[in-house]
């Protein structure tokens, strides 16, 4: 059943640290003091803009004004629609209505939409031309303010497809050549995304270096780079400086008998560094949002790269890079804490569904609170 009115957020933190400077005509500031610090040059630790995607919360089937009546609340500085779908419709008028909401709230918008690719396995035929297809989710981005619109390639299938990766990659900087003139003219940036072990870290970089730099970024994905074998941070070093807007969630990773096993996870409940994360995100892609895309509920899923015929998927991986991410395995451990297991394919009863929801609200509002008071992200909480 679909609710209306956001449940109310978590208490406010205490502590503060300063802002930093990010893009001038984001939003409109809460206060000349906020002001002065987006606009004096200054760039200080803890001034990354947060927020969540919204796919954190899609139990709850809110659609984009409800999210941000809901951010405000919870004093987020940024949500993110990474589908067309997020949207009570794709009327002109509503758009507007929606930028201007989030002006209101002092909110900025990250926009999005699905695979883009049409030979990989995750791109649905039913969207027609992918150039308008991505074309479409241009405008709208620009529609409601944003200055990226989040896309991904594929998934980890694609990359055992004749071709291999290879072919899903020179397929997608084709269809982002299409939309060139539409980006570079409409001020949005395409940012791809490290989807679902659809690529490792190095082949998004290529990807975004052969279709241009200059309207093409990354959305770094804090949680898939454990499907490509690699470590988050290796990620972020090798795509943070690409970096237009991010997904960010925790892992629980740790050894077995196949290779390892991992569980996504709340923040601060799994195996990733994320101070070193934040330390680097704040260094690399400092005017990039940190939008949350907490994903729990799921079985852990085990790695198998023990065995012969998982390397068939990863014939260029690279040694310090595998090495990396093996240490990660090694120090990790599984999760203990309390989690219900009940977001995966097929009818659940009621009593699951309703669960299941509860808990994407709990694990989102309290990772923001991790991310607030033990990684100092965020802004618009501190004043």
């Amino acid at each position: 059943m679909r609710s209306s009115t956001p449940p109310s957020g978590p208490s406010r933190a205490e502590n503060s640290t300063k802002a930093c400077s990010y893009r001038r005509n984001s939003f409109s500031t809460r206060s000349s003091a906020v002001t002065a610090l987006l606009y004096d040059g200054s760039m200080a630790e803890g001034g990354i803009r947060l927020g969540y995607d919204a796919y954190s919360l899609r139990a709850w089937r809110w659609k984009a004004l409800e999210h941000l009546e809901y951010s405000a609340k919870l004093k987020l500085d940024t949500i993110q629609f990474s589908g067309l779908g997020d949207y009570e419709s794709l009327d002109p008028a509503h758009l507007e209505k929606v930028k201007q909401k989030a002006k209101e709230l002092d909110i900025t918008i990250d926009a999005g939409t699905g695979c883009i690719c049409p030979t990989s396995t995750a791109w649905n035929p039913k969207n027609g031309d992918p150039v308008k297809y991505l074309s479409q989710a241009l405008r709208v981005a620009k529609a409601v303010g944003s200055t990226s619109v989040r896309c991904f390639l594929g998934s980890s299938a694609d990359r055992l497809t004749p071709g291999g990766i290879q072919r899903h990659i020179e397929a997608t900087v084709k269809v982002f050549r299409g939309c060139r003139s539409l980006a570079l003219d409409l001020g949005v940036k395409i940012a791809i995304e490290n989807h679902s072990g659809d690529m490792q870290a190095w082949e998004t970089k290529m990807l975004i270096e052969e279709a241009g730099a200059d309207y093409v970024g990354a959305c770094l994905d804090a949680g898939n780079p454990i499907w490509a074998i690699e470590d988050p941070i290796v990620a972020m070093e090798v795509l943070g400086p690409l970096t237009l807007t991010t997904h960010v969630r925790d892992t629980a990773i740790y050894e077995h008998p196949r290779g390892a096993a991992a569980q996504w996870t709340a923040m601060g409940d799994g195996s990733v560094d994320f101070k070193k994360f934040v330390e680097l995100h704040r260094k690399l892609c400092p005017n990039a949002s940190m939008q949350l895309e907490i994903i729990t509920g799921r079985p852990p899923r085990v790695i198998p790269y023990l065995e012969d015929d998982f390397w068939k998927a990863f014939p260029k991986a690279r040694a310090s890079e595998f090495a990396r991410f093996v240490e990660l395995v090694k120090r990790g451990k599984p999760f203990s804490g309390s989690m219900i297991i009940a977001d995966v394919p097929g009818a659940k009863p009621p009593e699951y569904v309703e669960a299941l929801k509860a808990q994407q609200r709990v694990d989102l509002e309290r990772s923001l609170e991790y991310c607030k008071k033990t990684l100092g992200a965020g802004l618009h909480w501190k004043g």
